[in-house]
């Protein structure tokens, strides 16, 4: 059966690759966007024009273009919608619709970058000291993606919606991670950014990391995840690890994750909707990523 897969916010530069996984698995990608005018309406089967985040009747609005367009599976990308997703996933399993996201308990710790750092505080995980008020040189809003609103030494601003933390140095890590439907850490994906770009990663190569390896476990035993998540650390000067942020989603480095072992849609598709017991492959250490800008040509 050829699943329709619902992809969030086509209108990014890093979109291309999840289309394409969709459509090298065997089924139909279904673009969408807030902006009918984008590069990934071309390349996938389908495009469904989303309504605005702050539409009063964005949510009875999109269950609506689910149904109508018989969508499938829905993989979430977009931070400003997560939490409504997961707070639909029950609701939309009973209409056959699939949201691949972890429950609301979890995206509501991972979207709040306070909650994030009790929570890393709490089980113990290393992370840099954090504060709600002006007490370290990194600011950053609580809510947020990429690098938008971080500031170093700034000087005196308004904390509202925002924390400072302790500015790290070291090596900057990206770790891709797929969990089955039992929450268990299938793919454990370390991979150093070598070049980023407005927050997404441009360059990078996945290392076999096992001081990463054993802390992502216990993350993965203190909260629980489904299908595709995203962390960062640093690998600070001392040889720590020290973890600052966990993203439950997709994420547009994530490419080099998927080189690196397998395609996930196939994993995604095998362990939520057929149920299967999923067995890993070796990770491919040492493969690089290097993106490029392409073209598409609308007669």
């Amino acid at each position: 059966m050829k699943y329709k897969i619902l992809t969030e916010a086509s209108g990014s530069l890093t979109t291309g690759y999840l289309i394409k996984a969709i459509q090298s698995a065997g089924h139909l990608a279904v673009a969408s966007d807030i902006d009918d005018d984008i590069a990934g309406r071309y390349i996938a089967e389908d495009f469904i024009l989303m309504p605005r985040v702050r539409d009063p009747e964005l949510w009875n609005k999109t269950l609506d273009l689910l149904e109508n367009n018989q969508i499938n599976i829905v993989i979430p990308s977009l931070d400003e919608t997560l939490l409504g997703w997961a707070e639909r996933k029950n609701e939309l399993k009973q209409k056959n619709i699939h949201i691949i996201l972890s429950d609301p308990e979890t995206v509501h710790v991972c979207t709040d970058k306070w909650m994030t750092y009790l929570f890393f505080k709490e089980a113990g995980i290393p992370t840099p000291e954090s504060s709600l008020e002006q007490t370290y040189s990194l600011v950053k809003p609580r809510m947020g993606r990429g690098a938008v609103g971080v500031l170093v030494d700034p000087g005196p601003v308004s904390m509202e919606g925002m924390i400072s933390q302790e500015l790290l140095s070291g090596v900057e890590y990206t770790v891709d991670v797929f969990c089955d439907r039992h929450s268990q850490p299938i793919y454990i994906v370390p991979r150093k950014r070598l070049k980023v770009r407005e927050g997404k990663s441009t360059g990078g190569i996945v290392v076999d990391h096992p001081l990463i390896f054993e802390w992502v476990r216990r993350i993965c035993q203190s909260l629980r995840f489904c299908g595709p998540i995203n962390i960062q650390c640093f690998e600070c000067p001392d040889g720590s690890i020290k973890f600052l942020e966990i993203n439950p989603r997709i994420a547009g480095g994530m490419a080099l994750g998927f080189a690196a072992t397998e395609n996930w849609i196939s994993l995604i598709i095998d362990t939520f909707i057929k149920e299967k017991e999923l067995v890993p492959k070796d990770i491919q250490y040492g493969m690089k990523m290097m993106r490029f800008y392409d073209e598409i040509f609308i007669p």
